[in-house]
């Protein structure tokens, strides 16, 4: 027998054969405690994980079989095998303890030799039967797991996916998965079982010991028991302060690398009435993460290539000196927006607006300054749109703006208050003020001579024209 070959437990109020017992299963190997009765067994079992627990039926206070049926009743602990010990026979006691779970029964008086075989033979099987547990486990769920991220693209789809089904299938309440920041001492939060609505918070490492020292080291850290770890000292003196107890029992951060040289940690704790975490969980949850890696990848790379042909999209259709939708991306708009308001009878109105005597405004300032007016105004307009609205520059110093579902008087109404705004506004540089009006001209459907985009956008110069000719810094409806 190797020296740690398993912890045990003795449970018993005869001193002297705790004593006993405990010396000659140390010299056999076994990492042995003993305590008198069930008061503080609940609180030993929450601060360290045993492989095996000697329990004497005749205990002060609780009995030894009401200590079984609770540790069975106790998710936490059920797994734990438990060698019952009494004086009374096995047929008196002991039907009664292997029924309620016990793995074995001995009768006292027995034999030092009896009791080691019987602790070697339950360490065994026990050891075994995890063994067996968390293959079947393992692969159950990465199986559950792979087919659920196989149909599944995005990367916050993947998140999900992994939190949840680790959370469950470790019986844990809390699960999440970071990912590094470039600042220092900083990660995000990109998933979490407890709060599936949380996306993209921004932690700092400095709260989180335990997942900055994953993250800095590139090596798991599992904390069995956090009552005593030294990492977490400034956490539950935290907790303590505020006259609460520390919420997590065990944890594990588990870091993990792509290629593109991000790095995240897997964050698995536990709380008072999960089992604790222990190197079998660590082990999955390892398999887990690594096998995922392929999938995460593709989905970065998938989403990387998405946001990259939308950038591309986006300066399609972009003007680049005002950042306003141009004339390609207005043309198409507003095909969709007058079909749409023909066919349901909905209201849409288009604005025209031109900026008065322009050409004066470049010959005086000169077209540095023309274009710094150009610019100001994109950035008025898009101030003064709703969301369903769009503001496009024309050609020039042209603007169209297309309102959906407003009529004649809201369309007159938006086009007074422009105009009142761009009398009024500051153009050009504090050493080179300019001052700029703009006319235009107003068009809505439904209108009988409206049938299409084209005759739309025509009606508007028609009415802009108007107002240049009635006197200019107006709008002609």
């Amino acid at each position: 027998m190797t020296p740690n070959a398993g912890r045990i437990l003795i449970v018993d109020d005869d001193h002297a054969l705790s004593r006993t017992l405990s010396w000659v299963l140390s010299e056999n190997g076994y990492e042995v405690s003993t305590i008198p009765s069930g008061d503080e067994l609940f609180a030993r079992l929450a601060q360290t994980p045993y492989d095996l627990l000697l329990l004497d039926i005749d205990l002060p206070g609780a009995s030894g079989l009401e200590l079984l049926k609770q540790l069975q009743d106790d998710a936490r602990y059920r797994e734990i095998p438990i060698l019952m010990v009494s004086s009374l026979s096995k047929e008196d006691a002991g039907v009664e303890a292997l029924g309620l779970g016990a793995v074995d029964f001995i009768s006292k008086p027995f034999s030092i030799r009896d009791l080691t075989a019987r602790v070697r033979a339950r360490l065994r099987a026990g050891m075994e039967l995890n063994q067996v547990k968390t293959a079947a486990r393992s692969q159950t769920e990465m199986l559950e797991i792979l087919r659920e991220i196989t149909a599944t693209l995005s990367t916050d789809e993947i998140f999900q996916v992994l939190v949840r089904r680790v959370a469950r299938g470790l019986r844990i309440s809390r699960c999440s998965i970071l990912l590094a920041e470039p600042i220092p001492n900083a990660a995000t939060v990109v998933a979490a079982f407890e709060n599936p609505t949380l996306r993209n918070m921004r932690v700092d490492l400095q709260r989180y010991p335990e997942v900055q020292k994953a993250f800095a080291t590139g090596a798991p850290v599992l904390i069995t028991t956090t009552e005593v770890d030294p990492l977490l000292a400034s956490a539950r003196t935290e907790w303590e302060e505020t006259g609460k107890t520390f919420p997590t029992t065990s944890l594990l951060a588990l870091p993990f690398s792509l290629k593109s040289g991000r790095s995240g940690v897997f964050y698995l704790r536990t709380g008072k009435t999960d089992p604790l975490l222990n190197l079998q969980d660590l082990e999955f949850a390892d398999q887990v993460i690594r096998s995922t890696i392929p999938s995460l990848e593709r989905a970065f790379d998938m989403q990387r290539a998405m946001e990259e042909q939308e950038q591309f999209r986006l300066l399609a259709e972009t003007d680049s000196l005002t950042g306003l939708s141009n004339r390609r991306a207005l043309d198409v708009r507003l095909q969709v927006e007058v079909d749409r308001a023909l066919r349901y009878r909905k209201a849409l109105s288009c604005l025209m607006i031109d900026v008065d005597h322009f050409k004066a405004t470049n010959d005086t300032y000169g077209h540095l300054i023309g274009d710094l007016v150009l610019t100001q105004l994109g950035e008025l307009f898009r101030r003064e749109q709703r969301t369903v609205d769009l503001v496009a520059r024309y050609g020039g110093e042209e603007f169209v703006v297309l309102l959906p579902e407003t009529g004649p008087t809201g369309a007159r109404t938006f086009a007074d208050r422009l105009i009142k705004r761009v009398e009024s506004y500051a153009f050009g540089r504090p050493d080179l003020p300019v001052h700029v009006t703009v006319s235009v001209g107003v068009a809505t459907l439904p209108d009988e001579d409206v049938t299409d985009a084209t005759s739309l956008v025509g009606r508007a110069d028609h009415n802009l024209r108007d107002a240049k000719n009635a006197g200019r810094n107006r709008y002609h409806h």
